[in-house]
């Protein structure tokens, strides 16, 4: 008899689906925490919660029986992944249920901005008629600019054109033919589409690349009289810009569902004139809750019945004989994958992945899934070994896997080219004695470097001085070179050439001015890679 713990109120549908399923017994108890949180998830089997209940490595501490835990929404950030899967807790959630009931919340506070909704409706309260103060936009024929074109930032794109919007959308894996089917205007970063737009909707996770995208450098580019929402996470918007933006004129109004940290109560937005604050309604639906619940349900029986696991968010579905055998490969592929998005840095509309020696034997898909992670985790939320494969096509991302057993230079290599936006790069790894993941290929140089840490890449004119000069200019910032890789075309000198260099220090936008200064370099990157040996938590 497997037994599940509900911690959070659920629909009563996914109460229901307990009550009707064999060999489950099941006990609701809300309002958990510290040592009585602790105490009683080490009765269950599995768990399910919404956003009431944290669950912190404290209350997992010497837990022996929980398998899994269930979040009835998208957003995990209320359970310790890694603390969850050191104890060999798989962690799932349920990406899907809440999308439209978010969609419709984003439109409605768009829509409540452009009337004065909040506003008009407390001067009534208060007694007055004040029709000719609460004049209104109409958002025919104006500008909506979505940051994030996932599953939400798509609903609210089809929104948003029955509303005779046009649609200027931001996103890092958006190509230009996806964009033109989704009847958007694509751009390159979030800082040109600001002039055009006068709406701003976000709809990615929180991660360093989007806190605070909207800061105070981002006021003097933006369209006079811009309406900025987000029901997405807080922290996305600085605050004190908003304010600022407000008080200055720039911004025309501000509409927020979320907050950096919440519950939120006392905030200086709260009650300017041109805001609209809801306290997390985002997924506030009972349709959006029932769907949820019943998913989750399903998830959580699945598990316990039969072992599926699906929307995992921090651990890989193989046994431990398979992930002991492909575990250099995992991450190598995982780097690949974070390298490539780094180094491409543009829209990717086809991902081709190459096994080449022992390695394609095995079974890849998990490797494909590996190398999916990490192209897409520094732009999508929980991003893993299960579900980041799923992610990318829904995208629109094409995956195509080649294998050939035949042994070239190396017992085992993997290559990848991602194509998108009009450009293609490759690279390739492998792994060199005791378990070191070196790359071998870039963009068809070989070569032989480190894949962590802080990586300076650059393409160049294979010349006499240039590197010495970039030695230099790393020399006068006070950069150490760790270790340095060249390839080059052919076997004489005066062609194309790449170099990889480690290094031990923070690159400067100085530094970086100076390098790309030299006349002999074409194009160059710092690349962030994991340190020696650290490895994601559905890895690890």
């Amino acid at each position: 008899m497997h037994r599940i713990l509900v911690l959070d109120d659920i629909a009563q549908e996914g109460i229901d689906l307990l009550e009707a399923a064999e060999g489950i017994e099941y006990e609701v108890r809300t309002k958990l925490k510290g040592d009585e949180l602790r105490s009683s998830l080490n009765e269950f089997d599995a768990a399910i919660l919404r956003s009431g209940v944290t669950i912190t490595p404290e209350s997992l501490e010497g837990n022996t029986r929980l398998r899994a835990l269930v979040r009835a929404g998208v957003g995990t950030d209320n359970i310790d992944k890694a603390a969850a899967t050191r104890r060999g807790i798989v962690v799932m959630n349920t990406p899907a249920g809440n999308t439209v009931s978010t969609a419709e919340h984003t439109f409605a506070m768009l829509l409540a901005l452009s009337r004065n909704i909040a506003a008009a409706n407390q001067s009534l309260v208060e007694g007055r008629w004040d029709r000719k103060k609460f004049m209104g936009t109409q958002v025919a024929g104006k500008s909506l600019g979505i940051v994030g074109m996932g599953r939400i930032g798509r609903e609210v794109a089809s929104r948003a054109r029955a509303f005779d919007m046009e649609v200027v959308a931001f996103d890092p894996f958006l190509t230009d033919d996806q964009a033109e089917s989704l009847k958007v205007k694509r751009v390159e970063t979030v800082d040109e589409m600001l002039p055009m737009i006068d709406y701003l909707t976000v709809h990615t996770p929180l991660t360093p690349e989007t806190k605070g995208l909207i800061g105070m450098a981002q006021l003097d580019k933006v369209k006079p009289g811009l309406r900025v929402i987000n029901v997405a996470r807080g922290g996305i918007y600085d605050h004190d810009a908003l304010v600022e933006g407000l008080k200055s004129g720039k911004l025309g109004g501000v509409a927020l569902d979320v907050y950096e940290d919440e519950p939120c109560t006392d905030s200086p937005l709260f009650g300017m004139e041109g805001t609209v604050c809801t306290p997390h309604l985002g997924a506030s639906t009972e349709e959006a809750q029932t769907q949820v619940a019943v998913e989750g349900i399903h998830l959580l029986i699945n598990y316990l019945k039969t072992g599926e696991i699906r929307h995992s968010v921090n651990v890989a579905s193989l046994d431990p004989k398979t992930l002991d055998e492909l575990r250099s490969y995992l991450n190598i592929a995982h780097r690949l994958g974070l390298l490539l998005h780094q180094w491409h840095g543009g829209g990717i509309d086809h991902v081709r992945i190459m096994y080449r020696g022992a390695v394609a034997g095995k079974d890849t898909r998990v490797l494909n899934n590996a190398f999916c992670a990490g192209l897409l985790e520094r732009v999508v939320e929980d991003a893993n070994v299960i579900n980041s494969e799923m992610l990318l096509r829904e995208r629109g991302i094409e995956l195509s896997v080649e294998h050939n057993c035949e042994q070239g230079a190396f017992t085992s290599s993997i290559t990848v080219e991602v194509s998108g936006s009009g450009k293609t790069a490759q690279a390739g790894a492998a792994v060199l004695g005791h378990e070191m993941p070196r790359l071998i290929l870039l963009d068809g140089y070989r070569l032989e470097s480190y894949l962590d840490g802080r990586l300076f890449v650059f393409s160049h004119q294979d010349v006499p001085g240039i590197i010495g000069g970039v030695g230099t200019v790393f020399g006068n910032h006070g950069i150490n070179i760790a270790q340095m890789a060249v390839g080059r075309e052919g076997t004489s000198p005066g062609g194309n050439a790449i170099g990889v260099l480690s290094l031990d220090g923070d690159v400067s936008d100085e530094a970086m001015a100076d390098l790309k200064s030299i006349k002999a370099i074409t194009q160059a990157k710092v690349i962030e890679m994991p340190g020696v040996g650290d490895l994601p938590s559905w890895l690890s």
